[in-house]
């Protein structure tokens, strides 16, 4: 029996795994700085935006207050950064 859905504008329920590929952190060669006075969610203390979260592959960014970048999985592909409408997350090289 299929249930009825909760939503009828949302057509696909999945969650994001973290890091299904294991520990890629050691990849990358640029990763991801937050800037809090940018973020959205950070500076106004709200739940809101969430872009990085939302369109993060590797599902390793935090939708909580402040975001968090989980670095043991990040692969540094950079779509976080694009993705922010603020800028407030920049690609710096990695030590």
């Amino acid at each position: 029996m299929v249930e009825p859905r909760k939503d009828p504008y949302t057509y696909a329920h999945s969650s994001a795994c973290e890091g299904e590929g294991g520990c890629t952190g050691d990849w990358r060669s640029e990763r991801p700085v937050i800037d809090p006075e940018k973020c959205t969610p950070t500076k106004n203390q709200k739940p809101s935006c969430f872009l990085c979260w939302l369109y993060c592959p590797e599902g390793v960014i935090s939708r909580s207050i402040p975001v968090k970048i989980h670095y043991e999985y990040c692969k540094g592909c950079g779509i976080c950064a694009e993705e922010c409408p603020t800028r407030a997350i920049r690609m710096e090289p990695e030590a």
